[in-house]
């Protein structure tokens, strides 16, 4: 079944999908502490005795670095930034030598409850405030010792007016919660992700954005988020199993530059890198929501 008008469809804002093989279409590719010694000298009445002491006082830096190497032509490559509100590992007395925690950070029990048990990789989407479209996106993998370890943080989008627990179609606001990530797809071949993953030339957006910005290459690569949708199927089915009214369509996409209607978009690199990294075997979720949200 072919997708009905979605959430993600409707980052289509001026130019209609040409046919389904896409003949014609014209793509517009964008231009791809130190150490410090002290010496205390102590005078014994029986004689002069210096006894040296030193220490050293090491700074470390948190934040990860930006992973984005492998390259996508056009795609924005954005700065690293540690997750909003997000210790960093090494300042976490309860972090291991590698920089695994014992908790997702940034996490409250209610959130970290809805996170199933078998799962082994969640993608949180931690938006920086209820009403903003400015997100950190952080892979964390749980290691066999049972204590998670967190991926480089990416800077993303969500939706022009933020977040809703009650998203509602049309509302422009990505949904908050725990979803499954079973499916991907995207106009460019499959590079090489675990997941099932659907070729089509009908993954377009076309038009421009909210700024003026090109929709060309957003649905390049998507992974189809669980919400009010079927799981198993190819991310452009559009049954709705809440409704037509509770939306759809909503997915990780390529960036482009500027906020979407209800997904979650990274830059076309790091959209590699996630494909790459996922495993169904490791029952994949993602977490989004305002970081004070996803904090209770």
């Amino acid at each position: 079944m072919t997708a009905t008008p979605s959430d993600a469809y409707a980052d289509r804002r001026t130019t209609p999908a040409p046919d389904a093989e896409g003949r014609g279409r014209k793509r517009h590719r964008r231009p791809r502490r130190r150490r410090r010694a002290m010496v205390l000298a102590v005078v014994g009445v029986a004689g002069l005795a210096v006894v040296a002491a030193g220490y050293t006082v090491a700074t470390r830096h948190a934040g990860a670095a930006d992973t984005a190497g492998r390259g996508h032509a056009g795609a924005p490559n954005s700065p690293a930034a540690p997750p909003p509100g997000a210790a960093a590992a090494g300042a976490n007395p309860t972090a291991a030598p590698d920089g695994a925690v014992a908790m997702i950070t940034g996490l409250g029990p209610r959130t970290r409850a809805a996170i199933p048990a078998a799962t082994r990789q969640v993608l949180v989407a931690s938006g920086k405030a209820k009403n903003s479209s400015d997100t950190v996106v952080t892979l964390w993998t749980k290691t066999g010792r049972g204590r998670w370890h967190p991926g480089a943080a990416w800077a993303a989008h969500n939706a022009l007016h933020g977040w809703s627990a009650g998203h509602r179609a049309g509302d422009l606001h990505s949904p908050i919660g725990v979803f499954t990530l079973h499916d991907a797809g995207g106009f460019d071949p499959d590079p090489g992700t675990k997941l099932p993953y659907h070729h089509s030339a009908k993954f377009q957006a076309g038009g421009v954005g909210f700024n003026g910005e090109t929709l060309d290459q957003a649905f390049d690569y998507v992974i189809a988020i669980d919400y009010n949708r079927v799981p198993g199927t190819s991310p452009l089915d559009g049954t709705q199993p809440l409704g037509a009214s509770r939306g759809g369509g909503i997915w990780v996409h390529v960036d482009h530059g500027g906020p979407t209607h209800g997904c979650v978009s990274i830059s076309a690199a790091h959209m590699v890198d996630l494909l790459h990294t996922l495993l169904p075997a490791d029952h994949p979720v993602i977490v989004m929501g305002d970081r004070g949200t996803l904090a209770t």
